[in-house]
């Protein structure tokens, strides 16, 4: 009898789900489970039709909503439609990309985020020639390369949230609308570096014939060879040696 009274459990094993924890209940085995799909977060601050149209970075971070949470599958949380990457922007950034201004927006977040997150591997100018990599890291492949070149954005978008090869992920750095906004950025960053004349707008042609150095003034310390200088005679010590008393 006193065996039994030893193996009472009263309230230590409980019907709940502890986070993190398997579940035999679901057929995916995750205890932790997404919000019915529409479901509207409680968390919401700021206006978000407003904060849509408004591609500054203080009202993207007024807006709280996980929309990991809302729709895991959608096209803006894993850069696919189906099985295939897509090659445009989700409509449902925090970014205006229908005007001139807010793509350029999106380019200048895209811009910052890879200055910080991308540069020391992959260079600013995309080559794979970052600081790490020139101190011994594992090179990276050139954007450049016809390749990537080709690669879609949702591909790049991809790599970014779930990594390739030697690149771990960045999804606990990166949100997923600055992984959207480097994306586009490095769409901009191949054109820039693989432009031709045709791809620069008419007004601003006249300004490829004109040498790069104009306006740049040369010091004159720079062009004027250094005088001799004379060596300097070391002065003997006149004063006596020995010890003072």
């Amino acid at each position: 009898m006193a065996v039994l009274a030893g193996c009472r459990q009263d309230m230590h094993n409980q019907p709940k789900f502890i986070p993190l924890r398997s579940s035999e209940f679901y057929s995916d085995r995750r205890s932790a489970r997404y919000p019915v799909p529409g479901t509207i977060s409680r968390t919401v601050s700021g206006d978000l039709a407003n904060c849509s149209n408004n591609a500054s970075p203080e009202c993207q971070e007024s807006v709280i909503v996980d929309k990991e949470q809302l729709d895991p599958n959608s096209y803006y949380l894993t850069g696919k439609r189906g099985n295939v990457y897509g090659n445009d922007l989700p409509g449902d950034l925090p970014f205006k990309t229908d005007t001139p201004d807010g793509r350029q927006n999106i380019l200048a977040r895209g811009q910052e985020r890879y200055t910080i997150y991308c540069t020391p591997c992959h260079s600013q100018l995309g080559d794979g020639n970052g600081m790490i990599v020139q101190r011994g890291f594992k090179r990276p492949p050139s954007f450049h390369v016809q390749r990537l070149k080709n690669a879609p954005l949702g591909w790049f978008y991809d790599v970014i949230s779930n990594g390739f090869g030697g690149m771990p992920d960045y999804a606990a750095q990166i949100k997923p609308a600055d992984r959207w906004a480097i994306a586009a950025y490095i769409r901009a960053l191949q054109l820039s570096q693989n432009a031709s004349e045709t791809d620069v707008a008419a007004a601003d042609r006249d300004q490829l014939s004109k040498p790069a150095e104009q306006g740049i003034t040369i010091p004159d310390t720079s062009i004027i060879s250094p005088a001799v200088t004379t060596p300097v005679t070391p002065v003997p010590d006149t004063q006596p040696k020995g010890n003072k008393r």
